[in-house]
């Protein structure tokens, strides 16, 4: 399944943020460490690790890479494509704020791995919620044939009327209609469950990484905030973090922990989010089930049947 792709897709590069953590943690120059970590990686990586090596900043390769298709072609982290770009522009922003305020990129990395970890089991979660109401709907959808079949082995023609009668054509027209709406409503429910923060805590984790080398709040703020536009990723948080340095004034403390674990608290509480989702979506998908699929048997697989018994009676009479 899609959702499952993506899980893998967003882990490969999870694991790739990792190990690129513990090599810089090790004292590993920057090119040197996407240079190991490009070996037998996918098409991405070794592309940003060439752009590294030539002389781009980290965040300049992977941007320049993102903005020439490489991950939409699919080619990242060996031929499978993440959802969608935004974990690698956070990491991309990661890079450019430690950048700029000179402070240690791999806690950061760690975290972030970690997080992008959580929202793939995210991702799980609700492939496991689909499997079972999926399987049942395709099951379903498998009734009208065995109604028509059955109707021809009783002697009745129902492909007849279903085809090539007035109220034949309106059953088969009404019953497309609800398999339609079917699909069309499980899409939406299955949007709606889908985690739509791919970077949860991310903003309080990169003011975390500015303060760490020093910058002072005000100017940790604003690295911060031309990070995000320039990598063009979307950081939710701003009244958490606004909320953390609030409380990181009053009471005179460090503002770098207490936003760590801010972040850590909003990956917790996203993962508790979507796993909630992910379990009432498994109820949820069964209302189309019944609303329109179920109906679209009976339209389909016993209304011609009892059409064609009803014609032949009176014919007989």
């Amino acid at each position: 399944m899609k959702g499952d792709s993506d899980a893998e897709s967003i882990e490969r590069v999870a694991r790739l943020v990792h190990r690129l953590a513990v090599l810089l943690a090790a004292g590993v120059a920057p090119h040197s460490a996407w240079k190991h970590v490009a070996t037998g990686g996918g098409q991405f990586e070794r592309d940003v690790a060439r752009g590294v090596e030539v002389g781009a900043s980290v965040t300049g390769a992977i941007l320049a890479n993102l903005a020439s298709g490489t991950v939409a072609r699919g080619t990242v982290a060996g031929g499978s494509a993440v959802r969608d770009s935004s974990p690698w522009r956070a990491v991309a922003a990661a890079w450019q704020v430690a950048s700029t305020a000179g402070a240690p990129l791999a806690p950061a990395l760690r975290s972030f791995a970690g997080s992008l970890r959580e929202l793939a089991e995210s991702r799980r979660d609700v492939r496991v919620a689909l499997a079972g109401p999926v399987a049942t709907t395709r099951v379903v959808l498998l009734l009208p044939a065995v109604g028509l079949l059955f109707g021809v082995a009783l002697g009745f023609d129902t492909l007849g009327v279903l085809f090539g009668t007035a109220p034949g054509l309106f059953c088969l027209a009404s019953a497309a209609g609800l398999l339609l709406g079917a699909r069309g409503w499980n899409r939406r429910l299955v949007r709606s469950a889908t985690p739509l923060d791919d970077t949860p805590g991310l903003r309080a984790d990169l003011v975390a990484i500015a303060i760490a080398g020093g910058s002072s709040l005000d100017r940790a703020l604003e690295s911060v905030e031309i990070a995000i536009a320039a990598c063009g990723v979307s950081a939710s948080g701003v009244d958490a973090v606004a909320s953390v340095i609030d409380l990181s004034r009053r009471a005179g403390v460090p503002a770098a922990e207490l936003l760590r674990a801010e972040a850590d608290e909003i990956r917790r509480a996203s993962r508790s989010d979507a796993r909630q989702a992910a379990q009432k979506l498994s109820v949820t998908l069964m209302i189309p089930l019944g609303v329109c699929v179920l109906p679209a048997f009976m339209l389909v697989g016993v209304a011609p049947l009892l059409i064609a018994v009803i014609s032949s009676t009176v014919t007989q009479l």
